[in-house]
C-alpha cells in the first residue's frame, strides 16, 4: 500500500540532497532528452517518492512490481531521470550509475541481494553500550560497510548507560581496526560535535533495533523527525520504529538516511569488505607457507602463529572463518542462480527456434 508523500517542513533543492558537478555530467544525456533529475527519497514496490528542484513527486516505476533483478530496482539514494506526467506525477525513465551501494543478503533467503541504500559516503555503524557488546555482529556490519565503497565510522551510543566506557572503547577499537570509533550519548550530548565533524556527504545509519539510530539521527537533524521507541531491559532490544528508508537533509550540510533495525545481517558477495574488516588476518596470511592456506591446521601458517603469539585473538579468527564460509556459500548460490537463468534463456531460445521450424514446415 502506498504511503502519502512525506511532509517536509521547508523546500529543498537537489543541491541539498547531494547534487554536484559529477551528477550533472552523468545526467547530461538525459537532460538533452528533456528528462528531469531527481533523487529517490523513499522506494516502494512499483513506485517511489523523489525530490526534484521543483519539489517532491510520486514516480511510477515500470516493470518492477515483483519482476526483474532486485539489485537494479530503484532504491533510496538513487539519482534518477524522470519523465513528468500530467497531474504532478512522473514516470521513472532511468537510474543513474551508482557510486556506492550498501547490499545485504535478502531476508527472503533467496540468492538475490537486497540494496539498503545507494550513493552513500559514510556508513555509521551504531553499537549500543547499554547492552553486551556483540563483536561478531559489528564485524558483519563493518564488512557490509566496507563492501559498499563508503567510509565506515563506528559510533558507540548510550555511553551514559555504560559502567566502563574505556574498556568498551578499547574492545571496539580492536574489532574496528582502521575505522574511527566515537563514543556518544544522545542523553548528555557527549561526542555529538565530534560525530558531526566526522560525517561527510550522504550518511546512512546502520545497526540493530535498540542501538539508538533514530535518537542519534534526531540529534544530528536538530529536531525530532525520526520515530524512537523504548528498549527492553531484559535483552536491550528495541522495536522497529523506523519502517522506511528515507533521505533527510542535515542543517549543517549533508544528507541523513535512517534505516530500519536489522534483525538479520546476511552477507552478499562481500569478499572485499571481509578482507578489509579482517585486515590484520589478511596481512599475516601473506606470509603463510602455502598460497591457498585456509588458516585451519596447515604447517607454516603465519595466521595461526599470530594467534598462538597472542597477536590475533582466537575469537577474531573464528569469526573470520565463519563469515568467510557464509559469504562463500552465498556466492555459490548466486552463481547457481545465474547458471539456471542462463539455461532458462537458452531453453527459451531453443523452444522459439523449434516453433519457428515447425511453422515453416507446416507452410510447405
Amino acid at each position: 500500500m502506498s504511503q502519502p508523500i512525506s511532509q517536509h517542513p521547508r523546500p529543498h533543492s537537489l543541491t541539498d540532497y547531494g547534487w554536484d558537478e559529477a551528477c550533472e555530467r552523468a545526467f547530461a544525456p538525459h537532460r538533452a532528452a528533456g528528462l528531469t533529475p531527481a533523487r529517490v527519497v523513499r522506494a516502494e514496490r512499483g513506485s517511489c517518492e523523489a525530490v526534484t528542484d521543483a519539489g517532491f513527486t510520486r514516480a511510477e516505476v515500470p516493470g518492477t512490481a515483483g519482476h526483474g533483478d532486485p539489485l537494479s530496482a530503484p532504491c533510496t539514494g538513487d539519482w534518477v531521470a524522470l519523465r513528468p506526467l500530467a497531474g504532478g506525477t512522473s514516470v521513472l525513465h532511468a537510474v543513474l550509475e551508482r557510486r556506492t551501494a550498501l547490499v545485504r543478503a535478502s531476508s527472503s533467503r533467496t540468492s538475490h541481494g537486497q540494496v539498503l541504500a545507494t550513493n552513500i559516503d559514510t556508513v555509521v555503524v551504531t553499537v549500543s553500550l547499554a547492552a553486551p557488546l556483540k563483536h561478531g555482529r559489528t564485524e558483519r556490519m563493518l564488512a557490509l560497510a566496507w563492501e559498499s565503497g563508503a567510509q565506515p565510522v563506528v559510533v558507540l551510543t548510550k555511553a551514559d548507560a555504560c559502567a566502563d566506557v574505556p574498556s568498551a572503547l578499547e574492545q571496539m577499537s580492536a574489532v574496528a581496526a582502521g575505522v574511527e570509533v566515537l563514543v556518544t550519548s544522545s542523553a548528555t550530548g557527549q561526542g555529538l560535535d565530534a560525530l558531526a565533524t566526522a560525517l561527510n556527504g550522504t550518511i546512512v545509519l546502520l545497526g540493530p533495533s535498540g542501538a539508538g539510530k533514530s535518537t542519534l539521527g534526531n540529534r544530528l537533524l536538530g529536531e525530532d523527525r525520526l520515530a524512537t521507541g523504548a528498549v527492553r531491559e531484559v535483552d536491550g532490544k528495541g522495536r522497529h520504529t523506523t519502517s522506511w528508508r528515507e533521505l533527510l537533509p542535515l542543517p549543517g550540510g549533508g544528507v541523513l538516511l535512517d534505516t530500519p533495525g536489522l534483525r538479520a545481517i546476511g552477507l552478499h558477495d562481500a569478499q572485499d569488505g571481509l578482507e578489509q574488516t579482517f585486515a590484520e588476518i589478511e596481512q599475516h596470511a601473506q606470509h603463510c607457507r602455502f598460497a591457498d592456506c585456509s588458516h585451519l591446521r596447515e604447517p607454516g601458517c603465519a595466521v595461526l602463529a599470530a594467534v598462538e603469539a597472542g597477536e590475533i585473538p582466537r575469537r577474531r579468527l573464528d569469526s573470520y572463518h565463519q563469515l568467510m564460509r557464509e559469504n562463500a556459500y552465498a556466492a555459490s548460490r548466486t552463481d547457481a542462480r545465474m547458471r539456471a537463468d542462463r539455461e532458462a534463456v537458452k531453453k527459451d531460445i531453443t523452444r522459439h527456434l523449434r516453433a519457428t521450424y515447425r511453422f515453416r514446415e507446416g507452410r510447405k
